[in-house]
């Protein structure tokens, strides 16, 4: 599948939005990818999640771990893919955190997929998790990087759609940005 193909579904899906947008990391954009709008279809699941699944296939991972809320239905379907163990870290008192019952081993080959990522820090989040259980993580799989190449987790990482989309501080928004509402989409 090819950027420009999975960029396609995006917009055909409507879940790439045009206006002003505050993002998790605090960074404002005129661009926000809305995964859980595209990853609502099944063959769209399928489809992006076969992509990147093909993109990590030949690192052997046993087990596929995501931050929730964004990177449950991407992973799971990775991990399906992979045939492989799906589990995911969720917010606890503000933090991510292993609940559930769920276990890492020592050694175990791990993955961890994101919907999009800017800053990485839930990514690097889920990394400190899987290391304090002693788990090894073999790389970071995501649908959409809009880091700009910024993030290096110290893994391979994979991307279906790597794009240059400008984010700035709050402080340093150009005027015509600063003239729209700003919305923080998915905090409700």
């Amino acid at each position: 599948m090819t950027e420009s193909e999975v960029l396609q579904i995006f917009r055909d899906t409507g879940a790439l939005l045009e206006g002003h947008f505050i993002l998790r990391s605090g960074l404002h954009s005129r661009q926000f990818f809305q995964c859980a709008i595209a990853l609502q279809e099944m063959p769209t699941v399928e489809r992006l999640g076969g992509a990147l699944a093909d993109k990590v296939r030949s690192l052997g991972v046993v087990t596929v771990v995501s931050p929730a809320m964004g990177g449950l239905v991407l992973g799971q379907e990775v991990a399906r893919q992979l045939r492989a163990r799906f589990i995911f870290v969720e917010k606890e008192e503000g933090k991510l955190v292993l609940r559930r019952g769920f276990k890492i081993a020592p050694g175990e080959k791990i993955l961890v997929v994101e919907d999009v990522v800017t800053k990485g820090g839930r990514v690097q989040e889920t990394m400190d998790i899987v290391h304090a259980h002693q788990g090894r993580v073999l790389g970071v799989a995501m649908a959409v990087d809009r880091s700009n190449g910024t993030v290096n987790p110290g893994v391979p990482v994979f991307s279906l759609l790597s794009l240059h989309v400008e984010a700035f501080p709050a402080d340093q928004l150009p005027p015509d940005l600063a003239a729209l509402p700003a919305v923080k989409p998915g905090s409700k």
